[in-house]
């Protein structure tokens, strides 16, 4: 098998009976990235001589004997909205074309401490609000396994160049299922980490209080090893949780003899492709058969989920991208202007693209006095439910199971003109952003040769118990072993 399919456990395995160099798998995946990025589109910016200065380092230290650890070496595509300093962090949005941070997001500065070779920043949806990375100012993803669809959103980069093999591994954001969503569509793993576990200081806002980073890799094993680099408490994070951060890796034995598993029952029914349905089924039952034990839950507050997202999301939209006006970074609109309001005005409106408007507008509409109470508040309020529920079902269940998205991939433009649609594709995914739980996606089968993702949601701080539930699962299903074919 190529290097670039392999994962980063396997590479790391190489590197260290000195089978490979660093240098050869950091030029394999530039090869496969020249190979594939035409038909992929997964990356806004590609920085090959960075990463090979890099890889050399990285041989260097390891000539010398010096320390590394299971990561050191392995490329890595970062999501562009984690700042990076001196490179282009673009969201990918004019108002923020050609802007280079003047520092390191803390996730990109550990991963760069844990000796990851830096391939580039990924395609995504305008400042992450879509499902589809169709709402990139710059360029449309493709989905490694189908090219004529998308391949999810908003961190469709980072998902089609893993999948690809145009990256080992990638971090992305979670917002609404940001994650998830695209990892199902391209089959990999992706994980949204417990609110607070990882640091959001560097990444760009959306909604601060969904936000959150995480990883998108081939296989559960890798998800574990990044997750173990990139978690902890950070004071430049006023959200950063001082929780201490286990070993990830120590729980992936295959054994989940005794775990009780609750199969969210609003979330397997109407709205839910039948093909979707069995695979989940299947998945439970393949559990059930590693010692695990199943039954029905119920999460009745989650079918709000999306209308309370698409009130408290765009509220914090509205404000969070306040800052982009002309005035102090970024875009400017070189047409005249009567006075500051018209050049903000101006600025937005060529700047911002028509999603990023529209949920600017609905959420400054749900802020503004006279409906603040009507629709903020009365969501807020709804949030709090949704987060009971969770707890609740939390006193039972170890992990709770749903589809990660109601569908597989759809076609490129398909839903370009039913936003209902398009929203309904995170109907699985955003309630755990609500409650701040963590929740993992995997491959669980296919359908027209599309990928279906299987989402476990674990209890708040308790990655280790759907990792470990993944990894069995992972193990005797196998799908993660098929390679998107480009």
């Amino acid at each position: 098998m190529e290097l670039y399919h392999l994962t980063a456990h396997e590479l790391h395995d190489l590197l260290r009976k000195r089978q490979v160099t660093c240098r050869e798998v950091t030029e394999a995946v530039l090869r496969r990235i020249e190979q594939a990025e035409g038909q992929t589109q997964s990356y806004l910016l590609v920085t090959a001589d960075l990463a090979l200065e890099q890889a050399a380092a990285v041989d260097a230290r390891i000539a010398r004997n010096g320390p590394w650890g299971p990561l050191t070496g392995i490329p890595i595509a970062l999501k562009d909205l984690l700042c990076t300093k001196g490179l282009p962090t673009t969201c990918a949005s004019r108002i923020l074309e050609g802007w280079r941070p003047p520092y390191d997001a803390t996730v990109v500065r550990k991963v760069r401490e844990a000796g990851c070779v830096t391939v580039g920043k990924t395609n995504m949806d305008e400042f992450a609000m879509g499902s589809s990375t169709e709402n990139s100012a710059f360029q449309i993803t493709r989905n490694p396994w189908n090219l004529q669809c998308v391949p999810g959103g908003s961190s469709g980069g980072s998902a089609s160049a893993v999948a690809a093999g145009e990256a080992i591994i990638a971090l992305g954001s979670d917002t609404g299922g940001s994650i998830r969503q695209p990892a199902a569509f391209c089959g990999i793993v992706g994980l949204k980490p417990t609110y607070g576990r990882v640091s959001r200081y560097g990444l760009v806002a959306f909604a601060s209080s969904l936000d959150q980073i995480g990883p998108l890799t081939k296989d559960v094993r890798d998800c574990a090893l990044l997750m173990n680099v990139i978690s902890g408490h950070d004071p430049l994070d006023a959200t950063s949780a001082d929780i201490a951060v286990p070993d990830f890796t120590a729980r992936l034995d295959g054994d989940v003899k005794g775990l009780k598993v609750g199969v969210v029952s609003e979330l397997m029914g109407e709205g839910i492709e039948p093909e979707v349905v069995q695979a989940v089924r299947q998945a439970v039952d393949d559990l059930t058969e590693l010692g695990a034990e199943a039954e029905e839950v119920t999460i009745p507050h989650a079918q709000y989920g999306l209308a309370c997202y698409y009130l408290i999301a765009p509220a914090e939209a509205s404000s969070n991208l306040a800052r982009y006006d002309g005035v102090r970074y970024g875009y400017r609109s070189p047409q005249r202007a009567e006075d500051i309001v018209g050049m903000f005005s101006k600025t937005r409106a060529e700047g911002f693209g028509p999603e990023v408007r529209l949920r600017i507008m609905l959420g400054t509409y749900a802020l503004s006095a006279g409906y603040y109470d009507a629709y903020y508040l009365r969501a807020l309020k709804v949030r709090t439910l949704i987060k009971r529920d969770f707890e609740k079902a939390f006193e039972t269940y170890d992990a709770l199971v749903t589809p990660t998205s109601p569908t597989v991939a759809f076609k490129v433009g398909e839903r370009s003109d039913d936003p209902l649609q398009m929203k309904l594709a995170d109907i699985c995914t955003i309630p755990v952003n609500l409650a701040g739980v963590p929740a993992i996606s995997i491959p669980c089968g296919f359908s027209d040769g599309l990928p279906i993702g299987l989402q476990l949601i674990g209890r708040a701080f308790d990655e280790e118990t759907i990792l470990r539930l993944a990894y069995a699962y992972e193990q005797k299903a196998g799908h993660h072993l098929r390679k998107a074919e480009l």
